[in-house]
């Protein structure tokens, strides 16, 4: 049995800056929305989690410090997904992020200075979590996460 976790990573909630130097978007998606597929467990074990790193954020550096914050909706969402930022050039990752549906906003880089570069970036790593006791994609269907990042004043 296989469970696929289908994942819209798109930046619905995105900060423009008005002057002209600042005509590319303050948050940007790179590398598309992943897709993890959790196999069914061997008997006696439960599914082994899944991870995608192939998506990256980019993120402008404002005026006043700053920080990216994480949330998603997924109506009837049925197993866990983890979010990570690895590696950020600028900033400080936080711990892992549980995705739940509705969640408020949750930090995920924090301390973001104003300064050059412009731009800050971090890897994106999503982790698929899933029990035997939850059932599997292949009856429940897949839960797809719409995950908004947003960059706001720390």
């Amino acid at each position: 049995m296989l469970r696929p976790f289908l994942l819209a990573s798109l930046p619905a909630a995105v900060l423009l800056c008005a002057s002209p130097a600042a005509a590319q978007p303050a948050i940007r998606i790179q590398g598309g929305a992943p897709v993890l597929t959790v196999s069914a467990a061997t008997p006696g074990n439960e599914p082994a989690p899944v991870s995608n790193a192939a998506s990256q954020l980019r993120y402008r550096r404002q005026s006043a410090t700053s920080k990216v914050t994480v949330t998603t909706a997924c109506p009837g969402q049925k197993f866990t997904l983890q979010l990570v930022a690895l590696n950020p050039d600028v900033g400080t990752a936080m711990p892992p992020v549980t995705l739940t549906d509705g969640m408020p906003p949750r930090d995920l880089v924090t301390g973001i200075p104003p300064g050059n570069p412009p731009f800050g970036r971090c890897v994106l790593q999503y982790t698929a979590v899933a029990t035997f006791a939850q059932g599997n994609s292949t009856e429940l269907g897949p839960d797809a996460h719409l995950v908004t990042f947003t960059l706001v004043a720390q």
